[in-house]
């Protein structure tokens, strides 16, 4: 790991793994933020649950390597994102966190170029970036997805769609526990946070940049689809316009678009986020 750059700000890198994880992306995973251009100054890792034995492998080996940066928070059950980050956010060490998933890959200046941000623009409590969706190798880029960069931008953005990448983001710990930490609702635990956050008054900011490698494939399709998932995005929907931030034209405008790409053939809701919802441009 290279020498801290201690103008930089402090932080914590927040992740979460459980035992569908493999064990070769979660060790290139950490490879790419242990070899940093500004490093961590502490990597939390909640085991949400028990895990393989190769996974329990990876860690320890990244733990013998970098043993005093590295905290692992071992739960004794799997209790979901939601409640693992909150743990997470609850047990990292520093003002700023950074989040990361454990199957992504991060650019070797992601943290850098953030906490440059952060250090000349003190007012902003939530950063992230557009990512690259890949399959099999980082070399294979099939789509990117950008989002809103202005704040004024982000919050219009938010009111029917979420703002952020989640595994790009690096926020002010302070700010996510004010509006509420990180709570259980089923593949939308980030966009409800966020809203929170926006309806808090929390200044944000993505960057135009691809700062993470994000994995993407049929799997990631499967899981954004099926009656289940549709329940779910509906009840995230609901209490996100609970919150009070959107209207309820927004409301219903978003929980149509969730229904149509919930019940169409894996192949059309591939399509859709390949051709609508992303930028199909692996040449960038």
């Amino acid at each position: 790991m290279n020498e801290r750059i201690e103008t930089f700000p402090e932080f914590s890198v927040l992740m979460s793994v459980y035992i569908k994880e493999t064990p070769t992306r979660l060790e290139e995973c950490l490879k790419s933020i242990t070899e940093q251009t500004i490093p961590p100054n502490e990597i939390v890792i909640v085991e949400d649950g028990k895990l393989t034995n190769e996974l329990y492998t990876v860690l320890e080996n990244i733990e013998k390597e970098f043993p005093k940066i590295l905290k692992r928070i071992p739960l004794k059950e799997n209790v979901g994102l939601g409640q693992a980050l909150s743990i997470g956010v609850q047990s990292c060490s520093y003002p700023l966190i950074a989040r990361m998933d454990t199957d992504d890959v991060a650019a070797p200046q992601r943290f850098e170029k953030q906490l440059l941000v952060f250090k000349n623009n003190p007012e902003i409590g939530l950063l992230g970036s557009a990512i690259a969706e890949f399959e099999g190798d980082v070399s294979n880029v099939v789509a990117l997805r950008t989002v809103p960069l202005d704040h004024e931008d982000i919050v219009k953005h938010a009111k029917r769609r979420n703002p952020f990448n989640h595994m790009t983001v690096m926020y002010k710990k302070e700010e996510v526990i004010q509006a509420g930490n990180y709570q259980h609702l089923n593949g939308f635990e980030d966009y409800y946070l966020w809203v929170r956050m926006l309806k808090n008054g929390t200044q944000t900011k993505n960057l135009n940049e691809i700062l993470v490698y994000a994995r993407a494939g049929n799997e990631m399709f499967y899981r954004r689809g099926g009656i289940q998932y549709l329940k779910s995005s509906k009840l995230a929907r609901k209490k996100i316009y609970e919150v009070g931030f959107n209207s309820y034209s927004d409301y219903l405008i978003s929980m149509i678009g969730q229904v149509v790409v919930s019940i169409v053939p894996n192949e059309t809701r591939a399509y859709i986020y390949k051709k609508l919802l992303r930028s199909n441009n692996s040449k960038k």
